[in-house]
């Protein structure tokens, strides 16, 4: 693919509702549609879509979702199954687009997921697109601020770039997929996706259990990193800055393992400066009180668990470890991202339902024939061993596989 970057005609910007309905006629006669979206989640509270990236028929556009737009008919051709949407790493445009819009999605083709079950070890786009067409993408603008108007030049010529390429890369991704048989692994996914809903805007009070580093923290540690979360996130509501602009979360780890005594003690923590200081005012050390009164959590909360998720009980916890553990080999040994081949939900459900034969196993919810041909044998195996070290009473129990 002989690729010259300059050469390419200019994209088009969408700014009006006219120049959007100049676009949606176009969409309505295309089956195949490349789409991105850029956000301003490095700049504000809450992130919101501020540029919807639209490529079709050898054409770029650049829809302007800030202006006054209306872009509720882009819905319908979103969720239109015969029309393929092409996303590079579409997790993150589905949520967003749903949780603003409304969209919903069905014919989705992740050119990410592709590149990994194909085997690539970095299938970011940069990288895909410079291993298959040779074309390098200066990614400086990743992290501007898409939410300024107007546009610059470089970020205009950044955003064009990162649906390009997309349909033909599909193309050539496809073919490899059926060669190899790997298909169905990247539809799989792709359904997954297109079923995600978004989560609640709200945060929840256990939301800091997620922070890595919470749970090696002491129960003193605990409680003053809970009183800080909070803390953290009523600023960042109230100024509209992204969480980490007002503190990072290693210095508030930090915060919270030392609990330093004084504004002096604060400063010698890296990453606590007096800028950050004069942000966050006396609010800290109020915080650090107030854990102290509260007095140590001994035992972490749970999680807040995830849309459409239980909460596996300990026994189900240690035969999810070992399905993990089966789905590692298993990610090794073919060369493909693990997630891919069983996902974090078909994984809890397995735990709950513990099919130790190949007729329950064929029954669980969300299990798909070729995960049953390549990995069934192997799990109805791993859950058979478990089921008799759970009759031998050889399962670790709560105590020894959680700290708190």
């Amino acid at each position: 693919m002989d690729v010259r970057i300059e050469e390419l005609p200019p994209p088009i910007l969408v700014e009006s509702q006219e120049d959007f309905e100049d676009l949606l006629d176009v969409l309505e006669q295309e089956d195949e549609i490349a789409v991105d979206t850029e956000a301003d989640s490095f700049y504000s509270f809450r992130d919101k879509v501020c540029l919807l990236q639209i490529t079709a028929r050898g054409q770029d556009w650049l829809v302007d979702p800030l202006g006054d737009l209306d872009l509720a008919d882009l819905g319908p051709i979103l969720a239109d199954p015969s029309k393929t949407k092409v996303f590079h790493d579409a997790e993150y445009d589905v949520l967003i687009l749903g949780r603003e819009f409304g969209f919903r999605f069905a014919g989705l083709f992740d050119t990410r997921v592709a590149a990994a079950v194909l085997g690539s070890a970095a299938p970011g786009l940069a990288s895909v697109l410079s291993d298959r067409f040779g074309v390098q993408l200066d990614k400086s603008q990743q992290r501007s601020n898409w939410a300024k108007r107007p546009l610059t030049p470089k970020q205009i010529a950044y955003a064009r770039l990162d649906t390009r390429f997309l349909l033909p890369l599909m193309h050539e991704q496809k073919e490899e997929l059926a060669r190899q048989g790997r298909s169905m692994i990247v539809e799989t996914e792709c359904r997954r996706l297109e079923a995600l809903e978004p989560p609640p805007l709200e945060s929840h009070p256990n939301d800091f259990v997620k922070i890595k580093g919470a749970r090696a923290l002491d129960p003193k540690g605990v409680s003053a990193l809970k009183e800080l979360y909070a803390v953290r996130q009523k600023l960042a509501e109230r100024y509209d800055l992204p969480p980490f602009r007002i503190l990072g979360n290693k210095p508030m780890l930090d915060v919270a393992r030392k609990r330093p005594r004084n504004e002096a003690e604060l400063l010698r923590i890296e990453g606590i400066t007096p800028k950050v200081l004069g942000r966050l005012g006396n609010r800290v050390q109020r915080a650090l009180d107030r854990a102290a009164r509260k007095g140590p959590i001994a035992r972490l909360p749970m999680s807040p668990k995830r849309a459409g998720e239980g909460q596996l009980d300990e026994i189900q916890s240690e035969l999810h470890d070992r399905l993990k553990t089966l789905r590692k080999e298993a990610s090794e040994r073919m060369g493909i991202e693990s997630a891919y081949l069983l996902n974090r939900h078909l994984l809890q459900k397995l735990a709950e339902d513990r099919p130790a034969s190949a007729e329950s196993l064929r029954s669980v919810d969300g299990i798909e024939p070729w995960q049953l041909e390549a990995f069934g044998d192997d799990i109805v195996a791993t859950v058979t061993r478990f089921e008799r070290d759970v009759a031998a009473g050889t399962v670790p129990s709560a105590p020894s596989r959680r700290r708190r």
